[in-house]
């Protein structure tokens, strides 16, 4: 009988962990993280011939975006601006650094998405997905212990992409086509979908889905490889390569232990002596002193990681009270813990526990850390938060609220824009008649955003709650639907967009500009609508799918 990977079969069905298991056998089929590698190497196709040819670049980040659509859709997917601010301010310099090596070809760097996304539980793990995405659980960020041990994840993950192992993994065996692979993948997430773990046995078992694991997973040649250019580009980007050694230190303790089906990474990156001693040898022969960095914007996203990652009370009360213990200390670990307690406190509803908690937090920040703004910066991003979902009355709401934003007053960060978007929002919630002004500058800010980040669900989302007060009914609905698209609902998409259409003939809106751009989009959006329904049938001419 054909069974799952073994860390398929260890993970609960539908427990925190298990939620991702489709998604966790999708990325074993292509070789990307559960299950152990393969002991036979695997010869390493040069990218000009045979990879090029039956999985070329345009297929790999179709499949790649066919997944990422129904990753978006799962609620283990977190977008939180602030997290992904820091885990870009790691990625970003690494991409660069990957591009000024060489190590990116012209074509590939236009093609794929180079997208780093979160997954919001506390499994320690990362991996990369066909078309240049890479996602990271939080629980890597809270073990993590500095921002170099984290980018030398994410350089490992980046260099699996540059070198296109996905691809190598999978035209190096027995050439299996993009529509079989893409079929087994989106076959499981379907099954997932009903939740049903008996449907998902039967479409590996329909498909051979297990074998294909078992031939595509990363051989340890392509680890080794990973390891070698992923230090060097982590060298290059201005990070330690100390990193990746500290990383590898970590796990290997952490592999003598339980894990608890805890340490994922684990197990799809083997740890082998040869790779630790390599990692050292590395960093000897770099002979390079390491990066003189702030530990601040580490220890504070590590904070948020570990009060994010586990929602339950008992976890949000421990991180509470850990915060509330009334340390003396003026030290970072001191401000990171009332960080954590500050955004459990949120969670859970005690504003007022909050409220002390980031009193506290601010007093450091402005006072030991003053020559740290990072510090500050977000300790009042966290306020903001916190008084707008608060809320309260007009009159207590404003004020605070205007004190709270004070320091952020130049920031054009994206977490800071959508914190202002909260604000306003619950001004006008409050019947604050201030809040009018403030939500046409968010609304105004939010557009301008959009307009070259036109895949940031959340900011789409965020302009449609702004949009709707002032009246612009239309663009709040164009809005909404842009959101859906990018989260992967085509259908969701289509269906607002033809409201809108309705309403705008129903009332002859002389907004012509906003109506004009409903219906190209709308047109747009039902083309995809029949590609996508053509890629799923398997046909060839998806403009004959009606």
């Amino acid at each position: 009988m054909t069974d799952l990977p073994p860390c398929l079969r260890r993970a609960r069905p539908w427990s925190a962990a298990g939620r991702w298991m489709p998604l966790a056998l999708a990325a074993a089929l292509i070789g990307s993280w559960p299950g152990g590698a393969p002991e036979a190497q695997v010869r390493l196709p040069a990218l000009g011939d045979s990879v090029s040819e039956d999985f070329d670049i345009l297929a790999e980040r179709r499949l790649g975006d066919r997944i990422m659509r129904e990753v978006r859709r799962d609620p283990a997917y977190l977008d939180d601006p602030a997290l992904l601010e820091y885990l870009h301010s790691l990625f970003d310099p690494l991409l660069h650094a990957a591009r000024s090596r060489g190590e990116i070809e012209p074509d590939l760097d236009k093609t794929f998405a180079w997208e780093p996304f979160l997954v919001g539980e506390r499994p320690v793990n990362a991996f990369a997905l066909p078309g240049g995405y890479v996602g990271v659980y939080l629980g890597l960020i809270a073990m993590t212990g500095t921002g170099d041990e984290l980018a030398s994840v994410l350089a490992h993950e980046l260099s699996h992409v540059t070198q296109r192992h996905i691809a190598r993994s999978a035209i190096s065996q027995q050439r299996q086509g993009l529509a079989t692979m893409a079929g087994m993948i989106l076959g499981v997430l379907a099954a997932s979908r009903a939740q049903s773990t008996d449907a998902a046995q039967a479409v590996i078992m329909g498909t051979q889905a297990a074998a294909a694991q078992g031939q595509l997973n990363f051989s340890r040649e392509m680890e080794r490889e990973a390891d070698r250019i992923g230090i060097e580009v982590l060298n290059s980007a201005g990070f330690s390569p100390a990193g990746m050694v500290g990383m590898f230190e970590k796990m290997d303790g952490a592999m003598r232990l339980n894990d608890s089906n805890q340490y994922p990474y684990l197990r799809s990156h083997p740890l082998t002596i040869e790779r630790i001693s390599d990692a050292r040898l590395r960093v000897r022969e770099a002979g390079l002193p390491a990066p003189v960095k702030s530990a601040v914007p580490h220890a504070l996203m590590q904070a948020r990681a570990k009060a994010l990652m586990d929602r339950n009370d008992q976890a949000l009360l421990r991180l509470q009270g850990l915060a509330a213990s009334g340390s003396p200390a003026a030290d970072l670990p001191r401000l990171a813990t009332l960080y954590a307690g500050a955004q459990a406190s949120i969670l859970l509803r005690d504003f007022d526990q909050a409220a002390q908690s980031l009193s506290a937090g601010e007093a450091l920040a402005k006072g030991p850390f003053a020559n740290e703004p990072e510090a500050l910066r977000q300790f009042a991003l966290l306020r903001v938060a916190m008084l707008a979902e608060r809320g309260g009355s007009a009159a207590q709401l404003a004020p605070a609220l205007t004190t709270a934003l004070a320091p952020l007053a130049s920031d054009r960060s994206r977490p800071a824009m959508m914190v202002r978007a909260q604000a306003a929002l619950a001004r006008k919630r409050s019947g604050d008649p201030g809040a009018t002004e403030a939500l046409r500058l968010a609304t105004e800010t939010l557009q301008t955003w959009v307009a070259e980040h036109k895949r940031d669900a959340l900011a789409w989302q965020m302009l449609a709650q702004c949009a709707e007060p002032l009246g612009l009914r239309l663009r709040s609905l164009r809005a909404g639907a842009e959101a859906a698209f990018s989260n992967g609902d085509v259908l969701g998409a289509v269906d607002r967009l033809r409201v809108a259409r309705q309403i705008a003939q129903d009332t002859r809106s002389d907004d012509y500009v906003e109506v004009s751009v409903i219906q190209s989009r709308l047109r747009e959006l039902e083309a995809d609508r029949r590609r996508l329904l053509a890629e799923m049938r398997g046909e060839r001419n998806p403009e004959d799918v009606q």
